[in-house]
């Protein structure tokens, strides 16, 4: 079975604190690694084990269920590796969940989509990412620069190539491009530029299969890097 690959928005998955937190607004991501790896489970349950200028406390953890893009996007890369994480957290499908486990515990840290935050932002607090060059928070110019990293992350839609032929799913597709600006920003996402869905709007229409990724995830890519590689896809099966 083959599939179009189109991309259409960027996320930024965003670490949140309650808002009484006045410590931890800024995390590299090896502190979040040090909270988040498997070998913390059971151990590593205070903030001062994690930067000792921070209290004697306790935190409490949320976080995406297991099986979500979001949980798989976010081990791999705060921990380094797909799935790879503690099991001691409150886990839930519904990021309204882990909203307000975070909003109602002083020490709450959770992550989740960025929609989620700027939908709660009276309630909890973004934390910003140092990756290296100083906290960055999630925003649109953050993404759309790259500088917000590595939890920028870019959102698909995949057609099966066969059913390509209904005219059903070409009007879906059409509809979905020539307004993908409007309904990526309605839901909280960040749009591509505009000459990208007309490019890949042609990549549908020739019927182009295949991934960017080849199978290897790819986090840390910025909107201009994935142009880019579909751009090179389109070369590579031509």
């Amino acid at each position: 079975m083959q599939f179009i690959e189109i991309p259409v928005a960027f996320d930024a998955l965003t670490v949140a604190v309650n808002p009484e937190n006045n410590w931890s607004t800024t995390m590299t991501v090896a502190e979040l690694k040090k909270i988040w790896e498997p070998a913390a489970q059971g151990k590593i349950t205070k903030w001062n084990q994690i930067n000792p200028a921070w209290p004697d406390e306790s935190f409490k953890l949320y976080g995406a269920d297991a099986d979500s893009g979001t949980f798989d996007y976010f081990t791999d890369a705060i921990v380094g590796k797909i799935k790879s994480s503690r099991n001691d957290f409150t886990e839930s499908e519904n990021d309204n969940v882990l909203v307000e486990g975070v909003a109602s515990n002083k020490n709450g840290l959770g992550f989740f989509g960025f929609a989620y935050y700027i939908e709660n932002q009276t309630k909890i607090t973004a934390v910003a990412i140092n990756n290296g060059k100083g906290g960055i928070l999630p925003s649109v110019e953050a993404v759309e620069n790259g500088s917000y990293q590595p939890l920028s992350r870019p959102i698909f839609i995949y057609v099966n190539a066969k059913a390509t032929e209904k005219a059903e799913i070409k009007e879906f597709v059409e509809f979905y491009m020539k307004n993908a600006i409007l309904l990526v920003k309605e839901a909280e996402f960040f749009p591509l530029p505009p000459k990208a869905y007309i490019t890949m709007m042609e990549h549908f229409n020739k019927k182009r299969v295949g991934t960017v990724f080849n199978g290897v995830s790819a986090v840390g890519l910025t909107i201009d890097e994935l142009i880019r590689r579909e751009g090179r896809l389109e070369y590579d099966n031509y």
